[in-house]
């Protein structure tokens, strides 16, 4: 695309169209954009309308996005997936040059909409390319800077900056590596002097302008703006470790940060707009820049360490009275917190330090604001992500008891009894007026959750600010027996909350008298409380006792569970809550420990179906999803235990919505219908609309899609041994093998190729697969031939052992060597031998075992001494050796199967489980099973195999051997 007036003209009209109110012309825009970004110099068209000052500044805003977006998808477009429907064209290189010479200046002297744009721009060509394939971007931004600030235009500086600390980011996110130091060394040699030159040359603009009564909100909002992009820039440069630059440096930089910390600017922050969380943006930089030095060196920092507590205590006892600074009060105590597991803890040590920071930090910060109740009340979800998914500890609440943890840590009893005496004030000004005190009620039960330590490596928390048991009967306990479960839903939460955290603690008598009243509480109106309630139900039936046997079973819920289910799905009915992953996950661990009576099974299959056809028309929430789906598998299961009846009913509900998925394409319920239909193939006669099925999915277009093949080859092996007769026809055998032959040809899905052809072996009589079996050998050996990797060996020396259990040594020698002469011995040989130690699993141990004893006792003739010492030494490995110590850790590099393909987006059922057949049932024991058939072997041969033992075995090995045959009490002679 040649730029020219016609290239203008186009572009401009393209772009004002698709700002078009009107979708017909907006379409057309869009779509002529898409089909011009394959040419080449598009970008650099696009570009060029930006800079051209007589298009109308909307067209040219419009413009500068797509050229943004236009570069993230281009300008290294990742390497195609399978399935992609586009594949994007890259950006030819001389084009790209072209970009990077024209975009820096054009990005200082655009207007402020479309600097924004151009410098997200710059920024994705600096991911890619900044510093080595880029060397004169930064000296070019340095230069820029450098000029427009001494011109005093701190917009235009602003803009520079702000690309600066883009480019400069990767040095906080990315592993410490020499590229990456080197990397740093030369952003530190070329910008570390001019930043501090341009933070204190900035510094003093606004002291003069402070000073001479200059200093209105227009004048230093930049300024300020600017310091606050030094500091994120003297952050990332300062992240890996001290540069001798700044550590020579440390007294300029620290003196301006405490200045800013100290000092107010009554002209922007009392300022209508946001001048005030503009300064305290700047402060909260600078907090952080001082909480990483704490970090990384503080040794250094000590000289600055106290005036820096000074300051950020003064700043936080203002701070923390206004809702609107919550950010500045998180990284300001984040500091504190810092300074009080560190070296120079004392700083907190004395009593009234202590009560200062309970009264007039903590206290302030856990006690519930108007934006506490509305998330509560507007936003459920993020509340319970915050508050019991412990995803806030970038908040008030979460970050002061952070600070009480931080100092507990050396001065534990004196922060335990002022905690516990707040707790107890808490709770007294309660009882005093309760109706209008509630939130000192919760702000007790919150201290106490929220400093609770979790016990190591498990779900139990303890704490020495209340006796666990007696705070629950006089604290909680009132709450969760209260009638009105709609009445202050904030304090019942927290009570639920304290019930759930503490559930080990609880003793069974207690907790189940209060499981009623529980129950009751999913019926309340608040999200958050029937989400609680769900929760502390659904955590309950997960407690162990000693010997991991669960503390509450299917008798305790018995007298309440047809009200317990009845709650759950009416919770689900409730406004914001169709989709709730909580009340969802209740019923499945309900069902998974309740005894499933037919009166408790046909309600909530129908109620289960009923959520599953109106998540059908829209999937939206993945783990509300799949917990639907568990809930339907585990019911199948244990109700289909008790009363194969139900079976039918089950299938009447679930076969349309199962159907109507296939029907309408709903790719992300694929492998989750796949694996429901499995589960009732196994259960089932395998009626007429079940075959109908197992011919959709012997089509090969059904196997197109990576995510799906685990679970129809599960399907499939579900067919294959309920009904092998009815099933494999010649045609559709062929069609088996078909899939068989697509699956083994990929590394990352040859271990599901495997499962098919096994369950064929195990369920089809010799005589109908035999045609096939020369086919099924030569599609194993080329794919041995052309991508060998450990994985696919293992499969294959697992496939032979099932053949030659089934089928005899003979037959798997004799059909091997049809492919070639003699290739058996080869195979044995090459790969048989050397990997049969790597077999993992107990099955797969038990049958390769088995299947390599057979070949060296039933069928000795056909091996040489050599092969069948070393065959047996293989055994013995297998058989003697832990698995760690016989398997490496290392996998094969590359084995894209043990890491991608259909991993990254199948998900299995739990509650579905797994059919494994074991072929070998009559033998017990494979160890006995070597001993006796090599006693027999010699014995039939005295002194024929034993000198061969001695020749080929480890000596690790035939002292194991040894050891085996005084076990079983057997000799070899």
């Amino acid at each position: 695309m040649e730029w020219s007036p016609q290239t203008l003209q186009f572009l401009s009209e393209c772009f004002l169209n698709t700002l078009s109110p009107l979708p017909e012309p907006r379409r057309r825009a869009e779509s002529a954009l898409s089909d011009a970004a394959d040419k080449p110099n598009y970008g650099l068209a696009v570009l060029r309308l930006v800079a051209e000052p007589s298009v109308d500044d909307q067209i040219r805003q419009a413009a500068a996005v797509t050229f943004k977006n236009h570069l993230k998808s281009r300008w290294s477009p990742p390497p195609p997936s399978h399935g992609d429907a586009q594949i994007l064209t890259p950006i030819p290189d001389p084009e790209k040059e072209q970009i990077k010479t024209l975009v820096v200046s054009l990005m200082v002297n655009s207007s402020p909409r479309i600097q924004s744009q151009l410098s997200e721009a710059l920024a994705v060509i600096g991911k890619h390319d900044f510093p080595k394939a880029w060397p004169t971007l930064l000296p070019e931004l340095v230069a820029s800077v450098d000029k427009l600030s001494l011109a005093n235009d701190y917009v235009s500086v602003n803009g520079v900056l702000a690309t600066l600390n883009s480019l400069f980011k990767k040095f906080r996110f990315q592993y410490k590596t020499n590229d990456l130091l080197l990397d740093l060394k030369y952003c530190l040699d070329n910008f570390a002097k001019p930043l501090l030159d341009l933070f204190q040359r900035t510094a003093s603009l606004i002291d003069h302008a402070v000073a001479s009564g200059a200093a209105n909100a227009a004048t230093l909002r930049p300024y300020i703006e600017s310091q606050r992009l030094c500091c994120r820039i003297f952050y990332s440069l300062n992240f890996q470790e001290l540069p001798e630059f700044f550590e020579d440096h440390m007294s300029e930089w620290m003196v301006e940060f405490k200045k800013y910390l100290t000092v107010t600017y009554p002209a922007l922050e009392d300022s209508s707009g946001d001048g005030l969380a503009l300064v305290d943006a700047l402060r909260s930089a600078v907090c952080e820049n001082i909480s990483l030095y704490m970090e990384k060196e503080e040794e250094l920092f000590q000289g600055y360490l106290s005036g820096f507590v000074e300051a950020v205590w003064g700043l936080l006892l203002v701070a923390s009275a206004s809702s609107s600074r919550e950010q500045l009060t998180v990284t300001a105590i984040k500091f504190l917190t810092t300074v009080s597991t560190s070296v120079h803890h004392t700083l907190f040590a004395r009593d009234d330090i202590l009560q200062q920071i309970c009264q007039s930090i903590v206290l302030p910060n856990v006690m519930l604001r108007d934006e506490d109740e509305e998330l509560f009340e507007m936003n459920y979800v993020e509340f319970i992500r915050r508050d019991m998914e412990g995803s806030d500890l970038d908040t008030r609440r979460r970050i002061a008891c952070e600070l009480l943890k931080g100092i507990a840590l050396h001065y534990k009893e004196k922060v335990t009894e002022k905690v516990s005496l707040q707790i107890n004030s808490c709770l007294g000004l309660f009882n005093e007026n309760p109706a209008a005190n509630w939130k000192q009620k919760d702000c007790a039960i919150y201290l106490v959750t929220s400093l609770a330590n979790r016990k190591a490596g498990g779900t139990s928390f303890s704490t020495d600010l209340v006796n666990v048991e007696s705070f629950f009967s006089s604290v909680i306990v009132p709450e969760l027996q209260s009638q009105d479960v709609n009445a202050f839903p904030m304090l019942k939460a927290g009570a639920l909350k304290f019930f759930t955290m503490f559930r080990n603690q609880i003793s069974k008598p207690i907790a189940l008298a209060l499981l009623p009243d529980v129950v009751r509480f999913l019926n309340a109106e608040a999200n958050v409380v029937h989400s609680y309630a769900a929760s502390c139900i659904e955590k309950l039936l997960l407690v162990k006792d000693e010997g991991a046997r669960p503390r509450y079973t299917s008798s305790d819920i018995s007298p309440f569970l047809l009200v317990l289910m009845t709650n759950v799905f009416s919770a689900l009915q409730k406004p914001e809550s169709e989709e709730n992953q909580y009340v969802m996950k209740c019923i499945m661990r309900v069902l998974g420990v309740a005894e499933i009576s037919r009166e408790v099974a046909l309600p909530c299959i129908n109620g289960l179906t009923t959520v599953l056809n109106r998540v059908c028309e829209n999937p939206k929430n993945p783990v509300f999803n799949h917990y639907l789906f568990e809930s339907v598998a585990v019911l199948i299961r244990r109700a289909s235990e008790k009363d194969p009846s139900l079976i039918s009913a089950f299938e009447a509900s679930l076969f349309p919505c199962l159907q109507f998925i296939l029907a309408r394409d709903i790719n992300e319920f694929f492998p989750y219908a796949f694996q429901l239909l499995a589960q009732l193939v196994e259960l089932t006669l395998v009626p007429d609309n079940y075959v109908e099925i197992f011919k959709i999915l012997l089509l090969p277009e059904s196997w197109k899609k990576s995510a799906n093949v685990p679970a129809l080859v599960r399907l499939l092996q579900a067919f294959l041994r309920k009904s092998p007769l009815e099933m494999i026809q010649k045609e559709r055998l062929e069609s088996v093998l078909g899939i068989f032959s697509r699956l083994v040809s990929s590394p990352s899905t040859d271990d599901q190729g495997f499962y098919v052809l096994n369950t064929v072996i195990e369920n089809v009589a010799y005589d109908v697969i035999f045609p096939f079996v020369q086919q099924i050998w030569v599609i194993l050996f080329n794919r041995l031939s052309s991508s060998k990797t450990v994985k696919f060996v293992k499969n294959l020396i697992i496939f032979m052992s099932l053949f030659l259990v089934k089928y005899g040594s003979q037959t798997l020698a004799d059909t091997i060597n049809a492919v070639q002469p003699d290739i058996f011995r080869t195979i044995l040989e090459q790969f048989w031998v050397p990997n049969l130690k790597l077999i993992t699993g107990s099955l797969e141990l038990k049958l390769t075992s088995v299947a390599s004893t057979k070949l060296i006792c039933q069928s000795p003739d056909n091996l040489d001494s050599k092969t069948w010492g070393k065959l047996l030494d293989s055994i013995v490995t297998l058989l003697s050796r832990p698995e760690e110590d016989r398997v490496d850790d290392e996998p094969d590099i590359p084995d894209f199967g043990e890491t991608t393909g259909y991993n990254a987006t199948f998900v299995h059922l739990y509650n579905v489980g797994k059919k494994e057949d074991d072929p070998l049932k009559e033998i017990k024991d494979p160890k006995q099973f070597l001993v006796g058939s090599l006693a027999n072997l010699c014995g039939a041969s005295p002194g024929m195999y034993t000198p061969v033992i001695g020749q080929f075995l480890e000596q690790s090995n035939q002292a194991a051997l040894l050891q085996l045959c005084n076990t079983y009490n057997v000799s070899l002679v």
